[in-house]
């Protein structure tokens, strides 16, 4: 099983008067930002999952959804995959990179759900704190509900999205309140939004492995998929351009 660490959810103190941000100071982050050199050799994809109790009642069905998820990704060539997954009471953690998807789906098997509070913003931290290290293409989420305040994942989403990272989520079941936020989350990162139930397990495979060739290859990569008559490309493309 691949060695798991803490994610440290690093929250900065707020700023006096004086040290608040001045126009130079944003335009000098969003030049910044443009700068960004895409990553050299393999793409890099974090696949998240909420592991807390409210997905209890549906996670074995949840986790082979996720397996044939896996699978699709583990298809593409040139990529390699994290996986990320909060429970319990503050508990959030991550694999090492790795591009073996077996290993990633054995993993995710031996995770039980337990009860907490959402934590979306770790994962949306770490996402921001990895490709700050080294180039991440891009951000798969899977949960069901949102527990948070979505001003606050707003917020880290659109940092996400100044860095290039689209945040893909993928929502089982239908909470009103959860989807506002989901999609949110979704155009601010420039990414897209799918919800998923029990008869969409093709579909979301499909979906996943279009994801992972975006993450590969860009998006001249999933429009050459998109050619040959891939259905997860043409679902993924109109959310791309």
């Amino acid at each position: 099983m691949p060695d798991k660490r803490d994610i440290v959810d690093r929250k900065a103190s707020a700023p006096s008067q004086g040290e608040r941000s001045s126009k130079a100071d944003i335009a000098e982050f969003l030049d910044a930002a443009k700068r960004i050199k895409p990553s050299e050799g393999l793409g890099r994809l974090i696949i998240a999952l909420d592991a807390t109790m409210s997905r209890q009642p549906t996670w074995d069905r949840a986790c082979n959804l996720q397996a044939e998820m896996f699978d699709a990704a583990g298809t593409v060539g040139g990529l390699t995959m994290q996986l990320v997954y909060f429970r319990g009471f503050g508990e959030c953690a991550a694999s090492r990179w790795v591009a073996n998807a077996n290993a990633l789906a054995n993993l995710m098997t031996r995770i039980d759900c337990r009860g907490g509070q959402t934590q979306i913003r770790k994962v949306l931290r770490h996402a921001i704190d990895e490709t700050r290290r080294k180039k991440v293409q891009a951000l798969v989420y899977i949960g069901d509900c949102m527990e948070e305040d979505v001003d606050d994942l707003c917020a880290r989403a659109g940092e996400l999205g100044l860095l290039g990272v689209p945040a893909f989520i993928f929502q089982e079941g239908r909470d009103a309140h959860a989807e506002r936020a989901f999609r949110e989350i979704a155009r601010l990162t420039r990414g897209a939004y799918f919800s998923f139930d029990s008869a969409s397990a093709r579909e979301l495979a499909e979906l996943l492995k279009a994801t992972a060739v975006y993450a590969s290859g860009g998006l001249k990569a999933l429009e050459d998929l998109d050619r040959k008559g891939d259905t997860g490309a043409r679902l993924l493309l109109p959310h791309m351009r």
